[in-house]
């Protein structure tokens, strides 16, 4: 009788130890998940920054350039414009003032060379 009772308490206590040992590895896996949860999420934020920042900087370089590509194309086409135009202008007064002193030259050598011819 004795010994069925020692049987039935040390097999009552493997039950129990058994027990214990899956409450112990249950609570151990639910930390592990929480922890592995908790670096993944921070993680992900700290490369989701990173990311963000990278191609923000890049964004703006290309924009910038973009821009500036844009801007130094139109200030170049108006300053070669005006330019062109002033010159344009410029030679044509000179030429016209030039035009009109030889013709004026010429006439008055013409009008000279008839007079002496009906003199």
């Amino acid at each position: 009788m004795k010994e069925n009772a020692v049987i039935t308490i040390i097999s009552i206590t493997i039950i129990v130890l058994n027990m214990m040992m899956i409450i112990v590895l249950d609570i151990k896996n639910a930390i592990m998940v929480a922890t592995i949860a908790e670096v993944t999420t921070v993680t992900m934020a700290q490369i989701m920054v990173a990311t963000m920042a990278q191609i923000m900087v890049a964004t703006m370089a290309q924009i910038t350039a973009a821009v500036m590509a844009v801007v130094m194309a139109v200030t170049t086409a108006v300053v070669m414009a005006e330019v062109t135009a002033a010159t344009t202008a410029a030679t044509t007064a000179v030429t016209t003032v030039v035009t009109t002193a030889v013709v004026k030259d010429v006439a008055a050598v013409g009008a000279g060379c008839f007079n002496l011819i009906n003199s």
